[in-house]
């Protein structure tokens, strides 16, 4: 089984790393009530999903 021969220097280390970055979530609007959503999702303000409801939500 291959070994490192020497160690990785902490430049090494961190330039393999550089993409393990935090990225917010991706929004898209909701077509029927204009809230903010994750794609491909049903839209927990109106419960509709591709131009269907799916889920029946509350009237707050």
């Amino acid at each position: 089984m291959a070994v490192p021969k020497k160690r990785k220097s902490a430049s090494k280390r961190d330039m393999r790393r550089a993409h393990w970055k935090l990225e917010p979530p991706t929004l898209v609007e909701c077509s029927r009530c204009h809230a903010l959503i994750v794609p491909h999702r049903v839209c927990p303000e109106c419960g509709y999903y591709n131009g269907r409801e799916v889920l029946k939500v509350k009237e707050k």
